[in-house]
């Protein structure tokens, strides 16, 4: 049992025991989906805008469409194919999509008014865990760099921000990533290099032409890079925090109170989406074949399905099994809002200076992730295990254990900070 799935967080009784009670009422498993189909509880908007960037990770929110999850649940699910985080935080924003695949930090970002103006957000649901990168350029390998502290060594020997090291968003996990990597090896991404914004598709393209000596971003681009000869895995994120949350079903508070049957309807559909392709490995390899298609990801199917697999290969001569590879369900325990992990990315705010004020960290987190639209979905797809808490505990690539017991003496409790 990994760190993440610490037993002191919750057992496996606690987990299961949430199952069949919401708000204190006994409900049957998978009853429900018929009932939000008709009369008063049925879905207020019959057609759901989802945006999606083209990412591995954009896969269960794919897969709802495909094979019919969201009819189930008396919605058609209409996957939207976006450019940039940028362009899909400005479409939630508008009201131009409905809901999104989206960065956790991104809507922690919008709560706070850190990334873009204030606006008040939701989290539906954690679509995965793990699964993302670091690649490093070949040329930075042919000069001896393989990890964090042999990359600092080389930073060292240059002036301050000769190197380059893209990410997807200033408040996304990408970055967070790549800064909490970067700060465990002693280096400052805001002192000691140059970090830039750059969309996941064209991460691959700009590390060929030589705009940066590095990224952090989401599969399959780091997997391109190797298939390309340009760059090799330096770490995965799950080196950085093994199991650790990724992308979530967000969107706006504003739309959850207009729209309550709709987004639950939704976040069953995509829960049990993510339940399907967690169930086999012959259906994350057809999943793989989906999503790899050019209305989607649009890359070579052998770039997304290794990696899918947890069948991993750096580029640098390493192979290994990765016990803790892209998971969408893991016994409803990626799927859970947990309050910790929303928390986690503000005290990375309140580290790296993203954030103007100190947060009240567990209030943001209670308005923002919505455990209670999660638990009456969970409840319609049937047999989807709840927890006994809303806090997790995990011990991160530095030895520092998070469990959100103290969100501001971790934060200020870092050396390397802005």
């Amino acid at each position: 049992m990994s760190d993440s799935q610490s037993p002191k967080t919750f057992s496996r009784r606690q987990f299961l025991a949430g199952s069949a009670v919401v708000g204190g009422t006994l409900l049957l498993p998978g009853v429900m989906n018929h009932a939000w189909a008709a009369g008063s509880d049925a879905p207020e908007k019959k057609e759901v805008r989802v945006g999606f960037i083209p990412l591995t990770d954009c896969a269960s929110v794919v897969m709802a469409a495909v094979k019919g999850f969201d009819k189930k649940y008396g919605i058609t699910l209409v996957p939207s194919k976006e450019a940039s985080w940028a362009a899909v935080r400005d479409k939630l924003v508008s009201g131009e999509l409905d809901a999104a695949h989206v960065l956790y930090g991104l809507v922690y970002g919008l709560q706070v008014g850190a990334g873009g103006p204030q606006h008040n957000m939701a989290s539906l649901m954690t679509i995965n865990n793990n699964g993302q990168g670091i690649t490093l350029a070949n040329t930075l390998r042919e000069a001896g760099v393989t990890d964090g502290a042999s990359l600092k060594k080389y930073i060292a020997a240059s002036p301050a921000g000769t190197y380059t090291f893209a990410q997807t968003f200033p408040t996304g996990t990408h970055a967070m990533w790549l800064y909490y990597w970067l700060g465990a090896a002693g280096i400052n991404p805001f002192d000691d290099v140059r970090t830039v914004v750059v969309p996941p598709p064209q991460m691959v393209t700009n590390m060929k032409i030589g705009n940066m000596s590095g990224y952090c971003v989401g599969e399959p681009w780091n997997q391109r890079a190797i298939i390309e000869g340009l760059g090799f895995t330096a770490a995965t994120s799950q080196d950085i925090w093994p199991d650790h949350p990724e992308k979530i079903l967000g969107t706006t508070a504003d739309w959850v109170n207009a729209n309550p049957n709709t987004a639950r309807a939704l976040t069953a559909a995509v829960l049990e989406a993510s339940r399907w392709i967690d169930a086999s490995d012959d259906n994350r390899r057809e999943t793989a074949r989906v999503i790899a298609g050019r209305a989607y990801v649009n890359t070579q199917e052998e770039a997304i399905v290794g990696r899918m697999l947890g069948q991993y290969d750096n580029g640098a001569g390493r192979v290994w099994q990765d016990a803790h590879a892209m998971q969408f369900y893991r016994g409803g325990e990626v799927n859970y809002p947990w309050l910790s992990d929303g928390m986690w990315f503000l005290t990375q705010f309140k580290r790296w200076g993203l954030a103007a004020q100190e947060p009240d960290y567990l209030a943001v987190a209670r308005q923002v992730n919505r455990s209670d639209i999660y638990r009456q979905a969970a409840s319609a797809v049937g047999n989807v295990p709840l927890p006994g808490s809303d806090m997790r505990s995990s011990v991160l690539i530095d030895g520092k254990r998070w469990d959100g017991s103290d969100p501001a003496g971790y934060a200020n409790s870092f050396s390397v900070k802005k």
